[in-house]
């Protein structure tokens, strides 16, 4: 990380510090209701900081510091949730900013050091850590079949199964496309057909939406207030596309990995194609997360950090740092001045506001299923049947426990505890490569 890399990400994190004390924009979804009582004086800062810190501490300890570690990729739930937490918590708005900006400095300036001890440990944990993105891309490729079996059974989830298979192997044997790029496209299309075709079936029935007519005024509120605080929203947006472009951050467990892979490569062909499938991914997932942004956006007046996502793909595909920049910046004003609309379409097909929900849980459940197989993958390789032994009883121990480090993180907590203590083993003369 050279200095520059140092300032933008202290610059990005006082920024989402400061829109969350300004209750503007958070990361976390789930403390965005709790904000409009903050504003209108039904609840304290210490109340509302406190509810902060509880939703999203697990996070940061699970999934930010241990992808962030097996990759070498800054994340937002490293980055974003601290200064959710500071900036709700903080009164003042200086304050809040300083204190993100300092979180930026210290969570960059220390990979370096705890890459050098990973690194320089007998059993190379870190390089074998590599592995866990391995089966990423594969399986979060399946995440519109999923969501088809979940919301339409098994029957559309059937038939929509063998038309993604094919696609894939027609694309392999004809193409040079990346054939999870064409599985996402073609199971997109058929969950949103399928829904479509459901609602305009249900209403040929007689079968209406729920009337969302007396939440009108109260989106037509809250949208205002989103509006006013577009210029700071598109500021925080133009950084993260410039992070994300300096290769130093990635945006979502869907594109770490891949990016990680990515930046290995030297070939600048291999490179771009590599980052062109990564992109198209983000999309992709982007996609099944509108509903639910959108909606809560309305609803509470509190915009995402991130916006819809999208201000990834922009980060990842610039050419370079000041095209990102104002890319990202238009993205998220677009994305605000769309919001409406997106809420008006989602009112006339609710089955496609449904499958959000069916989305986020397949790709959740896919990534947990890939992660555990990346994992196993990682440990193998690092020690073999005595790695897998280790890594099995870690996971195990997590999931009797109530699961203290989240299930999507737990395979990559299991595999970096397993290479230290391969090594504490080794180096007691317990164990040998």
């Amino acid at each position: 990380m050279d200095m520059m890399n140092i300032g933008l990400v202290a610059l990005l994190c006082a920024m989402t510090a400061l829109v969350a004390n300004m209750s503007a924009s958070v990361f976390h979804d789930g403390i965005r209701p709790i904000l409009p009582q903050l504003v209108e004086g039904h609840m304290t800062r210490r109340d509302a900081g406190s509810v902060a810190f509880g939703l999203s501490i697990g996070f940061v300890a699970s999934v930010g510091i241990s992808f962030t570690l097996s990759t070498g990729l800054l994340n937002p739930w490293l980055l974003f949730l601290p200064t959710d937490i500071l900036g709700v918590m903080i009164a003042s708005r200086w304050l809040a900013a300083l204190a993100g900006g300092l979180w930026g400095v210290l969570v960059v300036t220390s990979l370096s050091g705890v890459n050098a001890v990973l690194t320089g440990l007998p059993i190379d944990a870190l390089g074998a850590l590599g592995e866990l993105g391995t089966p990423v891309m594969t399986a979060f490729a399946l995440f519109p079949l999923l969501a088809i079996f979940y919301q339409f059974g098994w029957k559309a989830g059937a038939i929509a199964a063998g038309v993604v298979l094919l696609s894939r192997l027609l694309t392999i044997q004809f193409t040079s496309i990346y054939p999870e790029s064409i599985q996402i496209f073609v199971g997109m299309v058929m969950l949103v057909g399928t829904a479509i075709h459901k609602d305009i079936n249900d209403k040929k029935n007689g079968i209406s939406p729920p009337d969302m007519s007396g939440m009108h005024s109260l989106f037509e509120e809250r949208t205002k207030r989103i509006m006013k605080n577009l210029p700071l929203l598109a500021a925080t947006g133009s950084l993260i596309a410039i992070v994300a472009n300096a290769g130093i951050f990635a945006g979502s467990e869907v594109s770490i990995y891949a990016l990680a892979d990515a930046y290995k490569l030297t070939d600048p062909v291999a490179q771009d194609a590599a980052l062109q499938q990564v992109a198209l991914s983000e999309f992709m997932r982007g996609l099944g997360f509108v509903p639910l942004i959108a909606t809560t956006a309305l609803a509470t007046g509190v915009y995402g950090v991130v916006g819809m996502t999208f201000v990834f793909v922009v980060g990842y595909l610039a050419p370079n740092i000041p095209v990102a920049a104002v890319l990202g910046a238009l993205t998220i004003c677009a994305e605000v001045f769309l919001l409406r609309k997106v809420g008006h379409f989602l009112e006339q097909f609710p089955s496609i506001r449904n499958a959000s929900d069916n989305i986020r849980n397949s790709m959740n459940t896919l990534m947990e299923f890939a992660l555990l197989i990346g994992g196993v993958l990682a440990v193998m390789k690092m020690g073999a049947t005595t790695g897998l032994t280790i890594f099995s009883m870690l996971f195990f121990l997590n999931e009797v426990m109530g699961r203290p480090v989240l299930k999507i993180a737990a395979p990559a907590v299991a595999a970096i505890l397993t290479g230290i203590l391969l090594n504490v083993l080794y180096v007691l003369g317990l164990f040998t490569v």
